[in-house]
């Protein structure tokens, strides 16, 4: 059985394949993990043309040119010659594309589309997704609450197409912590560490409150801000130098190859996101047994059981979260780490992922 992975954008600021399937590596481990048991190929659009095998996939980088194709006719007949028995989509902005997706492969070949934290359209376009549900077997969801909203909607007619299945993990491995701490010169009992963009559904601002307020009970602490953009930083340093004590270390960019190191030197990790599709820092950090401080939302509910490692607090509620970070100082960081590391096992490793998608497979095509 062959597996076709594709999508209908190219990043064109990406012209190195190497650095592009490190950039998507929380994916292509999903794809490598299946093709132990199927073949597997992938379609991926940069500014680089040319094939590349990795661990049993073959990577097509295609370049149209375009950074979003509307009428894939040649990307369709590209497809169409790889000769799948299945089509995983990446994201559910492509309606169009699924319906003429359809109309080029036939009806024997099953499409899956996986969510990628997308919300339905509204409008005409909406109507545009319901058409296209009339072409799509399957579709993945990180939770099922997520499908809740598509259904309500009328756009998805059917639950039997739904699948709880997360997407995407991380290649990371747990290593010493101190040894982790001492390569990067860490300070801190315990260390905390944030990654992440500074903008408003992030929510740093939060993060940097209640950890403002923690430090005056607990000094020795100290938190790690890594991140790619400096959109809250002004609002963020103005927080941090109000009665901070060098409790709170703006990081800024880290290659992602040196973000292992990071989530091993920490103890938590926190996150003070509103909305995710599925958390990639979240996974990476659980991966390493860095134990999550996490806002209560769908995804994050999921990644972590709920309830069977880390901890969970009311979004943009600072004392909520200064109250979980109080009640770190009485965890035994040891055995949390051990039940993170079993969840991310258990839920989130990508060889868990690839069981998961194989029983959807399986039953796609009873």
């Amino acid at each position: 059985m062959k597996i076709v992975s594709t999508s209908y954008v190219n990043t064109h600021e990406y012209a190195d394949p190497e650095k592009w399937l490190d950039r998507i590596s929380f994916y292509t481990g999903l794809l490598e993990e299946l093709a132990k048991q199927y073949q597997v190929e992938s379609i991926e659009q940069i500014n680089y043309e040319g094939i590349r095998k990795q661990n049993g996939v073959t990577y097509h980088f295609l370049n149209f040119k375009k950074k979003k194709l509307y009428f894939p006719f040649t990307l369709h007949r590209y497809i169409k010659n790889l000769r799948p028995d299945i089509v995983f989509v990446n994201g559910f902005v492509f309606p169009f594309q699924n319906i003429q997706l359809r109309k080029t492969l036939g009806q024997n070949v099953k499409i899956i589309v996986l969510h990628r934290a997308e919300k339905p359209f509204t409008g005409v376009k909406s109507y545009l997704q319901k058409i296209a549900d009339r072409s799509i077997d399957g579709y993945l969801f990180v939770s099922a609450e997520f499908a809740e909203e598509w259904i309500k909607k009328g756009i998805i007619k059917s639950k039997k197409k739904i699948y709880e299945v997360i997407q995407s993990s991380s290649p990371f491995l747990p290593e010493s912590k101190e040894v982790s701490k001492k390569i990067l010169q860490l300070s801190g009992d315990p260390v905390f560490l944030w990654v992440g963009r500074l903008d408003k559904n992030k929510d740093p601002i939060t993060v940097v409150k209640a950890f403002t307020r923690y430090l005056s009970i607990q000094p020795a602490a100290r938190l790690y801000m890594i991140y790619q953009d400096d959109k809250l930083l002004t609002e963020v340093k103005d927080l941090i130098n109000v009665d901070n004590k060098g409790g709170i270390i703006l990081v800024g960019k880290v290659e992602h190859q040196l973000l292992q190191l990071w989530y091993n030197a920490a103890d938590y990790f926190i996150s003070g996101s509103h909305y995710e599709g599925s958390g990639i820092a979240v996974c990476e950090a659980m991966s390493c047994g860095c134990i999550p401080i996490l806002t209560n939302i769908i995804s994050f509910r999921r990644m972590t059981g709920p309830n069977k490692c880390g901890s969970l607090y009311e979004a943009g509620n600072a004392e909520h979260l200064l109250s979980v970070l109080l009640k770190t100082n009485e965890m035994n960081i040891e055995v949390e780490r051990k039940k993170t590391l079993e969840q991310f096992n258990q839920e989130l490793s990508f060889e868990a992922i690839a069981k998961k998608i194989t029983k959807v497979i399986t039953s796609i095509n009873a």
